[in-house]
């Protein structure tokens, strides 16, 4: 049996670190090609162990695959599965990381052949830091891997994928698109928005920025971590999901505007009644999960 050719449209932290995986559980019964934009993340690439043989143009990168990866940002992948569709042979099996999924889903479904297959993925993991040098074989690793199954691929293509995932040592979940939407706005999407703010609301108050800075420490550190990511990934996410954000971003508007109140007027229950909310959802959160995944 011929070893399996898996193509990584865009090695970078999450296509890089699913190459590093599989390599590291499959060996020599993987051939993994990738496609990056420049020469450096190739050889960067080559080097690492996350792909075999890199390439910058995505078509010669897809040419025999069986699996493509599609791992760059969100408003790429339509784009670039128009470019590589007519070159897939048959059988192919397109799965992405994308962070949203109805928008890159329901574009895909409709201009897919009958010999070619789509499973829609999200692994809920990553890193402040971007590109394949941050990468590593175990960022999936008791991270939550979402599937979602409305994506009209036979039952056995699924499996494939699953099976595939699996030796990350991810923790698989499924969800509908939609439902997939609502909770990565929530749980990934807003933190994200918020975080940013947090260090921009820095340079809205540049008499105090100097010492600001002096007074930072862990906690700001912290809250403020995932502000570093990539800007290019982030701008995609919040267009192509807007909808769920755009609510979401209204209800925690409105629960700001609740403690400005509260505070303005010395309402010491209500602010304290925030707090304790937040505490006991956060701590049941975490003690449900603890067996299940590693939350980042």
């Amino acid at each position: 049996m011929s070893k399996l050719h898996l193509a990584i449209l865009g090695v970078g932290l999450i296509g890089g670190a699913f190459g590093m995986a599989l390599k590291n559980k499959l060996g020599d019964d993987i051939f993994i090609t990738g496609n990056t934009r420049t020469q450096k993340s190739i050889d960067n690439a080559e080097r690492l162990g996350a792909i075999d043989k890199g390439y910058l143009d995505p078509i010669e990168c897809v040419k025999g695959a069986d699996i493509i990866y599609l791992s760059t940002p969100v408003l790429q992948i339509v784009p670039l599965v128009e470019k590589i569709l007519p070159h897939l042979k048959k059988g192919a099996i397109l799965t992405d990381a994308g962070s949203t999924k109805s928008y890159i889903a329901r574009q895909i479904m409709n201009m897919l052949p009958e010999n070619i297959y789509y499973v829609a993925g999200h692994p809920m993991t990553g890193r402040e830091k971007s590109g394949v040098t941050a990468a590593n074989k175990d960022l999936f690793k008791n991270k939550c891997y979402v599937i979602v199954k409305d994506t009209k691929a036979p039952a056995e293509v699924l499996q494939k994928v699953v099976d595939l995932i699996k030796l990350t040592e991810a923790n698989i979940t499924t969800l509908t698109l939609e439902e997939h939407d609502r909770c990565a706005s929530i749980i990934s999407h807003i933190p994200h928005i918020v975080a940013a703010g947090l260090v921009n609301l820095l340079d809205k108050n540049p008499n105090d920025l100097e010492a600001c800075i002096t007074l930072a420490g862990g906690g700001f550190k912290d809250t403020t971590r995932i502000a570093s990511s990539n800007a290019d990934m982030w701008a995609d996410v919040c267009i192509s999901n807007a909808e769920p954000i755009i609510e979401h971003l209204s209800q925690l508007q409105a629960i700001f505007s609740n403690m400005i109140t509260a505070i303005a007027k010395k309402d010491r229950q209500t602010i304290h009644d925030y707090f304790v909310e937040s505490k006991t959802r956060r701590d049941m959160i975490l003690e449900e999960t603890k067996d299940k995944y590693d939350l980042i």
